[in-house]
């Protein structure tokens, strides 16, 4: 290590403390208000509170979304609850648990920010120096991707596939193969109980396995004990939050994916044991990957389509690709894709230009640090929301470059000295320009669809108020504005925009775009008795004309409906469905 290990945590603490306290106060607005960032970190919440309310570990059904067929069993991991609740129950006798739940809504993504610096910070001050450990904060404070999934009020599950992510790219820099592999496994096992999305990744892990064994040397063994910890890990997870359910799911580990780490793990120990090398080594390798593969789509050939087999064309076309984050960069705009795309390609010039720096086993490491970062790029690219990982890679790299770039600050004409400094900026913020000075604006470049404005932007508050004193119900409501209801109200919801609930997803949305008589009999099957709609939200601008939507839009109401007191404005709007 350079320097003391105190020497070490000083740093290390001032540099979270200074990214904590930007994040509190750059937040305010939403704190006081009480905005959460997305309807998936209000879910997240009303998780919680039927966990802690006597609904069992095992079942994550969300029993108040289209409660008339039995409620939706979400794919969501019980893991990710742990910390949440834990902050719930130690604050909750003293204080309540309004205020238990507001503080754990602050602590736990500033938890999650902590780990994640921490675990960056080791590996930039082991192989860069002290002085990078503290840049290597300040450069992922920056990174727009990674401080989205950290933010106060953010308790979803993204910050914790950041923790495992980095966490296994630890395990890469430990020079022994045995503690690495079961590091690095580990973490990726955690990482895959939290969210299936990892899989990449994990491949990823695998292949620069696969590279150090064909490279040979100390930590050659590495990809052993890494299949082995993936898959001895991944049971243990299985039984600790899914045990039980042994259906072949796509979206979630399943037995069928145990079974695919338990093959690759078997595989490569007796590969190992048999000594191979060489030319036999790459076709072992081979032979294996088909095996796992023939192994995955033959049990689970309905995983062939993906994770979201299910979307039928119309929620895909209306709900699923309105998403941003869950699709891929080309169908981002200006602003998001320039976050996601051009800090990690400046970390890949980084990690080149630190490898014309080094030799011998610094120059190995920076290699395949290049290639786990590039990776990772690849797989932003295809899915907007990896780019917190790739994000949080190049902090390490990119503290290198603006270590380099201050130091040449200090020396030049003036002209070079600003282009030096302007160069820094852009690697680190490329949309400055666009977001600060309005010269590019995003919406008039981007090819893109107009996408939904967030729930932040309808005051639920007022709305759900006044609905949270009526009779209990069922509402039909906007997709992305059903976890606030569900939150602020004792009501159930007819749908929401998460996957498994496919079929209500389907009839949410048949029921706003057709005619009021045809949407009264899809209302019916559900059992809806309310229904609220925020104009503010693009979503109900975009459905179609003549709808049941646009008609409470433009105040046609149906007769069958009866309004209720609401705001004005751009507030949430009320109807209650008459008795037949």
């Amino acid at each position: 290590m350079r320097g003391d290990l105190g020497d070490f945590l000083r740093r290390y603490l001032l540099a979270f403390a200074m990214v904590a306290v930007l994040l509190l106060l750059t937040h305010a607005g939403a704190i006081a208000a009480w905005r959460l960032p997305d309807p998936d970190d209000a879910l997240r919440l009303v998780e919680l509170r039927d966990w802690l309310g006597g609904q069992g570990w095992y079942d994550v059904t969300q029993h108040r979304i289209d409660p008339m067929h039995g409620g939706v069993a979400m794919h969501w991991s019980r893991l990710v609850d742990l910390p949440l609740a834990g902050v719930v129950l130690a604050l909750r006798p003293m204080f309540g648990a309004a205020v238990a739940e507001s503080a754990a809504m602050l602590i736990v993504p500033m938890l999650t920010l902590a780990i994640i610096l921490l675990l960056l910070a080791r590996v930039a001050w082991e192989r860069l120096g002290a002085e990078a450990s503290t840049l290597c904060a300040l450069v992922l404070a920056m990174s727009v991707p990674v401080v989205m999934q950290v933010r106060p009020l953010r308790i979803d599950h993204h910050g914790w596939q950041i923790v495992a992510a980095v966490l296994a790219m630890n395990g890469l820099m430990t020079r022994h193969a045995r503690a690495g592999g079961w590091l690095s496994g580990g973490a990726m096992a955690l990482g895959l109980a939290i969210s299936v999305e990892g899989l990449p990744l994990t491949a990823l892990f695998g292949a620069l396995g696969a590279w150090r064994w064909l490279r040979g040397g100390e930590t050659r063994l590495w990809l052993v004990h890494f299949a082995a910890a993936l898959a001895v890990v991944s049971v243990a997870c299985f039984v600790a939050i899914r045990w039980g359910d042994v259906a072949q799911h796509c979206d979630a580990i399943a037995p069928v994916h145990l079974a695919v780490f338990a093959c690759g793990a078997a595989g490569l120990w007796l590969m190992a044991r048999m000594g191979w090398r060489g030319f036999a080594l790459i076709a072992g390798f081979a032979l294996l990957g088909g095996a796992m593969l023939a192994l995955y789509l033959g049990v689970a050939p309905q995983c062939r389509a993906g994770s979201f087999n299910m979307l039928d064309p119309l929620v895909r076309q209306m709900w699923y690709e309105g998403v941003p984050e869950g699709l891929p960069i080309w169908k981002q705009d200006w602003t998001t894709a320039l976050q996601i795309a051009v800090p990690p390609l400046a970390g890949l010039l980084a990690c080149f230009g630190l490898m014309r720096v080094s030799q011998g086993e610094e120059l190995v490491w920076w290699r395949e640090y290049a290639l786990l970062l590039g990776g990772a790029l690849v797989i932003a690219l295809a899915l907007a929301r990896a780019g917190a990982v790739a994000g949080a890679y190049a902090a390490v790299p990119l503290a290198w470059m603006v270590q380099q770039g201050l130091a040449g600050l200090r020396k030049g004409p003036l002209l070079q000295r600003l282009a030096r400094g302007l160069g820094l900026v852009l690697a680190l913020m490329p949309s400055a320009p666009i977001a600060l000075y309005g010269l590019l604006p995003a919406q008039k470049l981007s090819a893109a669809p107009v996408l939904a404005r967030s729930v932040a932007d309808c005051r639920v508050a007022q709305g759900a108020a006044i609905l949270a004193q009526q009779k209990r119900g069922v509402v039909l409501a906007p997709l992305d504005l059903g976890p606030d209801l569900l939150l602020a109200t004792h009501h159930s919801v007819m749908a929401t925009g998460h996957h498994r609930g496919a079929q209500a997803i389907h009839d949410n949305l048949l029921a706003f775009i057709s005619p009021p008589d045809q949407a009264r009999q899809v209302m019916r099957a559900y059992g809806v008795t309310y229904v609220a709609l925020c104009p503010a939200l693009a979503t109900a601008q975009n459905y179609a004309a003549g709808g049941l939507a646009q008609s409470l839009i433009s105040g046609r109401a149906p007769a069958w409906l009866e309004p209720l007191p609401s705001v004005s404005g751009e507030g949430l709007s009320v109807w209650r469905v008459k008795p037949e």
